[in-house]
């Protein structure tokens, strides 16, 4: 259920939980969104480093998402530096002003210190909803996952939301 690097949900437990979620909004026409991140320039951190840098850098954002997500969300580590944060009843809309905001306290906040250094971290993010962009939490995944390859190729350190 749990990542044991950064302690948080694994993508096995998001894919059941998303998937509990997806039937209560049919039933009750609510809404989920979702948030795909990714740690910009990530293999810099490894590569420049090394693995104990890149681990620092994955728990400090697991720590950040546990401090500035809602009660109710479900953040978790989807594979590598990225990670997804499940947001029930929460309109597409709104899961982009949060992601905007958690861009930027990202950029202004987290730094990491490691060794003599401190390290600055951007993330980029891809965000999606259900119903709108698919009625399953693959096509939902799939289309957060390719906003957040615009985002990535538009420059890293943005938001940007799903076509459709």
């Amino acid at each position: 259920m749990r990542d044991p690097l950064t302690g948080l949900y694994n993508r096995r437990f998001m894919e059941e939980f998303a998937e509990k979620e997806i039937s209560r909004i049919k039933r009750y026409h609510t809404q989920l969104s979702l948030i795909m991140l990714d740690v910009d320039h990530f293999k810099k951190f490894n590569d420049t480093y090394g693995h104990d840098a890149g681990d620092l850098v994955l728990k400090e954002i697991a720590d950040f998402l546990r401090k500035h997500c809602r009660e109710s969300d479900v953040a978790c580590r989807y594979g590598g530096e990225e990670f997804v944060t499940l947001l029930p009843n929460c309109s597409l809309d709104d899961a982009i002003i949060m992601a905007q905001g958690l861009c930027k306290k990202v950029r202004e906040q987290v730094r990491v210190p490691y060794r003599n250094e401190i390290l600055s971290v951007t993330i980029s993010m891809g965000v999606a909803s259900c119903p709108t962009h698919g009625s399953s939490i693959g096509e939902v995944l799939k289309a957060a996952d390719n906003a957040l390859y615009e985002a990535k190729s538009e420059g890293r350190d943005r938001v940007t939301a799903a076509k459709g």
